[in-house]
């Protein structure tokens, strides 16, 4: 028997399963209420258009905290979701980086250079790769590296970490003082940034070692 008034989202869900709601309103399940002077069915409103407009798989936290209505402890459930949902169901096309070999195969493009190449890999917070990032390209046998030119682009990225590689196009697959060097620099200034230096990998022809 109807009571007149329109069922709420969840009520809904619950009674009927998540296939009975509209896009929206599964939205407004997830808000579940309102606030700040605004109605959930507005804020989800809100939330819909930035979705629309940016693209659930762009998404940033900042994005939905800035939609109108929706608080930083709000935002905060609405972005996990919309992480979890990447993660899980969307297809995946950019590769997992979580073993040294799978570094050494994103470094395959710098192997055999003449030149020393020093690239950066951003990953996201599940480890897959966001980019790859050329920062400089040095003589025959060093390159100089800072970490303001290192974490620009993973900053850019949105990156939960990062893993920094170079090539020895003299052949010899040891670290040097000055890799250790510069692997303690960037590490340091990742936990500064709060972005994790993961590895530091030097390839030379089909071989590669860890300078972390």
């Amino acid at each position: 028997m109807s009571t007149g008034l329109k069922e709420m989202p969840r009520e809904k869900l619950n009674r009927m399963g998540a296939a009975a709601l509209s896009d929206l309103e599964l939205l407004q399940a997830v808000i579940g209420s309102g606030g700040k002077g605004n109605d959930f069915r507005q804020i989800a409103k809100n939330l819909n258009n930035a979705i629309q407009k940016a693209g659930a798989e762009n998404m940033t936290i900042e994005d939905v905290q800035a939609v109108k209505g929706i608080g930083q402890a709000k935002a905060t459930v609405v972005f996990a979701a919309l992480e979890y949902w990447r993660r899980r169901f969307v297809k995946q096309t950019a590769p997992l980086i979580d073993s040294p070999e799978k570094v050494a195969e994103q470094l395959k493009f710098i192997c055999n250079k003449k030149q020393e190449y020093f690239v950066m890999l951003s990953l996201d917070g599940a480890r897959r790769l966001i980019n790859c990032h050329t920062i400089s390209i040095g003589t025959l046998m060093s390159s100089l590296v800072h970490p303001r030119e290192v974490f620009a682009p993973a900053i850019e990225d949105h990156a939960a970490s990062i893993i920094i590689g170079h090539n020895h196009p003299s052949g010899l697959l040891e670290a040097s003082e000055q890799d250790k060097d510069v692997t303690k620099r960037i590490r340091l200034a990742g936990e500064i940034l709060g972005i994790k230096l993961d590895d530091h990998i030097i390839v030379a022809g089909d071989e590669f070692i860890s300078a972390y």
